[in-house]
């Protein structure tokens, strides 16, 4: 592993990857290459990415208050195209993205064959 970059997980899915702390977790989310990544304007606008760091310090950059209010930012709730992770870090997808990764990779395992964790045990 790189020591550089932070585990980030994805709890809908046990996905794991690595993201370096200049990367946001969506450019990191989309380096996975499976179908089912939302993505959107990429500037913490349309809110597609809606996410939750359930743990793990991250630095976020502006978003807007029309998807994420200060409440729900201050629970956590993240876009994860404006998020860089500063250590390891949990995430849940919400609304529109949590539909699209769950959907997908639960196509994509069956296509594949592969296990549906893809953590290393």
């Amino acid at each position: 592993m790189d020591a550089d970059t932070h585990e980030v997980h994805i709890l809908d899915t046990g996905e794991r990857y690595r993201c370096a702390p200049s990367q946001t977790l969506l450019a990191g989310m989309e380096a996975l290459g499976r179908r089912g990544i939302p993505v959107g304007c990429r500037g913490g606008g349309c809110g597609v990415c809606k996410s939750r760091v359930v743990r793990g310090a991250y630095l976020a950059l502006k978003m807007s208050r029309g998807c994420v209010s200060a409440e729900e930012e201050a629970a956590g709730v993240v876009l994860a195209c404006r998020v860089m992770p500063r250590g390891d870090i949990e995430v849940q997808a919400l609304d529109r993205m949590r539909r699209c990764v769950t959907r997908h990779f639960s196509r994509d395992v069956l296509e594949e064959g592969r296990p549906i964790s893809t953590s290393d045990e």
